[in-house]
């Protein structure tokens, strides 16, 4: 699988939790693709409820969200979340602009919750990088 998200802002993320520790871009490698497959799983469902109420656009509804927050107010691009969610879903639907600014805030709001935990466990294993191997015993530890 390819990874569509770009590390810049998932690394932005990290470095935003992480206070004075280091990032590693293999860490913001390993958390884009958890992003990823975080965001194509909730497409997935999201699919299926427009499905079972006779659409085939996805609504911001349909991943839960009930007010769409400001785009510009993200720091995870809109347009690679957009391809995220078709990944896995049917080609004959369409993802509505509020969809895409309410999946990439959900997915962001994941990355911080993952990179915040990924920073204790680097400071709790007395290191100054956030490496990959944090991320992966996060998702060990609570996945």
């Amino acid at each position: 699988m390819s990874v569509e998200l770009p590390f810049a802002p998932v690394d932005t993320v990290i470095r935003r939790n992480a206070g004075d520790l280091r990032v590693s871009a293999d860490a913001a490698e390993e958390l884009a693709r958890r992003i990823q497959a975080h965001g194509a799983s909730l497409a997935v469902d999201a699919a299926e409820q427009a499905t079972e109420d006779g659409r085939k656009t996805l609504m911001a509804a349909d991943f839960g969200v009930g007010q769409v927050v400001d785009k510009e107010s993200l720091t995870l691009p809109v347009a690679p979340v957009d391809r995220i969610a078709r990944q896995d879903i049917d080609d004959s639907y369409r993802v509505s602009m509020d969809a895409r600014v309410a999946l990439a805030d959900i997915l962001e709001d994941y990355a911080d919750n993952v990179a915040a935990a990924a920073a204790t466990l680097a400071r709790h294993a007395d290191r100054r990088t956030v490496k990959a191997e944090d991320i992966e015993t996060y998702f060990k530890l609570f996945d």
